[in-house]
């Protein structure tokens, strides 16, 4: 991989993975509401289950999921309704802790599933494999095993920093939102976006 190549996958993993999406969505609310030492599970879990896709998409899942559509929607599908399902477990959590288990519940197990049903971690993925691991003309490109080992080593990283830091933001409001009813104003606005983002990957 050329200096110029290395040089656009920092920046497209820069956009992909600080803009806001479910991961770095659930990061904030679960941090909001139980702070950040019970988030870093779910930290850790987001780059790991992404490496998965990302080695399933490298064997050919990737090319199987994108040549049948019916498959291709069943995982928009199944991501905006686990999406929907979420938005209403945050959306009745107005106070610390409340959400721990009766409510806002995604440990180390749904955060690695939760990748194979995001549409955005399908995207970088699929973008990643075509655009890095196999050459324009559809063949394996030089060093194909390299290449791969690259962006599973890259990509990881910047998925675990961009949802530490939004959890760490999330973590940090927690003392101004124990006051009043702020917190449960918060995880709506909050569940909102996951309603926003399962229309997006239906949509998309």
């Amino acid at each position: 991989m050329s200096a110029a190549e290395l040089t656009a996958l920092l920046a497209f993993c820069t956009a992909m993975s600080f803009s806001p999406g479910p991961n770095t969505t659930l990061s904030t609310a679960i941090a909001a509401n139980h702070g950040l030492r019970r988030t870093l599970r779910f930290c850790v879990a987001v780059p790991l289950g992404w490496v998965l896709l990302m080695i399933a998409c490298g064997l050919g899942v990737g090319a199987l999921v994108t040549g049948v559509p019916t498959l291709r929607i069943a995982i928009q599908w199944a991501g905006a309704a686990y999406l929907v399902w979420m938005a209403w477990k945050l959306s009745g959590s107005g106070r610390l802790g409340e959400a721990d288990v009766s409510r806002l519940d995604v440990g180390f197990a749904q955060g690695i599933g939760l990748q194979f049903v995001n549409i955005k971690a399908w995207l970088l993925a699929l973008t990643l494999s075509a655009g890095w691991v196999v050459n324009a003309a559809g063949q394996p490109a030089d060093n194909p095993g390299e290449r791969l080992a690259i962006i599973c080593l890259v990509v990881p990283l910047f998925a675990f920093t961009s949802n530490f830091l939004y959890a760490l933001a999330g973590s940090l409001l927690r003392g101004w939102l124990s006051r009043g009813k702020r917190l449960l104003w918060f995880n709506r606005v909050l569940a909102l976006v996951l309603l926003a983002t399962a229309v997006w990957m239906v949509l998309a």
